[in-house]
């Protein structure tokens, strides 16, 4: 099939795919588009959310419209390294035998990931960047496509552990779920208390998606809109010639070379499901607010004036 093929094909199987997803999932449109992104761009997502916004079913779901194998990590703050990457054990004859943790699966959702301190936090590091975990010396691949959509809770901070630049660095999205809408609710409310169950028909598998993010990064993206992209990344760091005044009065740290990464190969992929053979700065701008949230670190004077980073990301288009 060719690449033009491909990527029609694509644009009709999403479709498909998010009609399938909204069997179980009641509006959230804007955040499922974002997650199927991340996957179709092979980048990580992390979910800021109060708790009842159907996190976890929206994950598990997902995992299933993908047929994928979905695994849940719950984090507390008595979970260790190897809870979730698995362990060595004696077997019988009295050798060693690797039992594998739940990171072993390709799609896993780490449930209030800033529950747990930061040993355990790091023991996701490796899985996410190198799809690969480390365990007694010993280097085990991950499954492939692979991929953690993490959960955090904004609103209850005490007992929990930030995460640090380094791990936050590595989420391609920071999305933030809000309430839904008074009718939304009304669906929802009477879709979960009666007994009726709905069940999600598989449309893609683990091949169809590793195919689709080769296919993304095959997408040739134009010159200016390269160069776009990276001043738009480096207007956040107040130390840079392009930052703005509002940059360099509120910012303490600006957003690293990884951001620019990721804005290009999320805009191709929102280019491709839009039916377009080439991003443009739209599919920039459209994708750049979530990629950008959790890089660009305010200080103090933000704080105290109430100045917060959506602002100033949306100051800089």
């Amino acid at each position: 099939m060719s690449d033009v093929a491909a990527l029609e094909n694509l644009v009709l199987k999403n479709k498909q795919l998010k009609s399938e997803i909204g069997k179980v999932i009641i509006g959230q449109e804007q955040v499922v588009d974002r997650l199927l992104l991340s996957i179709y761009a092979g980048g990580h997502c992390l979910l800021i959310g109060v708790p009842g916004l159907a996190k976890t079913l929206m994950v598990n779901t997902i995992a299933n419209a993908l047929g994928l194998g979905f695994k849940r990590i719950q984090f507390t703050p008595d979970l260790m390294p190897s809870d979730i990457l698995g362990s060595e054990i004696l077997d019988e004859n009295r050798h060693f035998k690797f039992i594998k943790g739940p990171v072993f699966a390709n799609l896993i959702l780490a449930d209030e990931i800033n529950r747990t301190p930061p040993k355990t936090q790091a023991a996701l590091l490796e899985a996410m960047q190198e799809r690969s975990v480390t365990v007694a010396g010993v280097q085990y691949p991950l499954e492939l496509p692979y991929f953690v959509l993490a959960t955090q809770n904004p609103i209850e901070q005490e007992g929990t552990y930030p995460l640090p630049e380094a791990q936050l660095d590595r989420f391609m999205f920071a999305i933030m779920l809000q309430y839904p809408s008074f009718e939304e609710e009304v669906q929802v409310v009477k879709q979960t208390t009666s007994d009726g169950e709905y069940q999600v028909s598989p449309m893609f598998n683990a091949e169809e998606i590793l195919e689709i993010q080769h296919l993304v990064r095959r997408i040739p993206v134009a010159d200016n809109v390269v160069d776009y992209t990276v001043r738009l990344v480096s207007k956040t760091r107040p130390d840079s010639s392009f930052a703005t005044s509002e940059v360099r009065q509120f910012v303490d740290w600006g957003a690293g070379p990884r951001a620019s990464q990721n804005l290009i190969l999320a805009a191709k992929a929102h280019a491709a499901i839009h039916g377009k053979f080439s991003p443009d700065i739209e599919d920039v701008q459209a994708v750049a607010l979530d990629i950008l949230r959790h890089r660009v670190i305010k200080n103090y004077k933000a704080e105290a004036e109430g100045v917060t980073v959506e602002h100033i990301i949306r100051s800089l288009f």
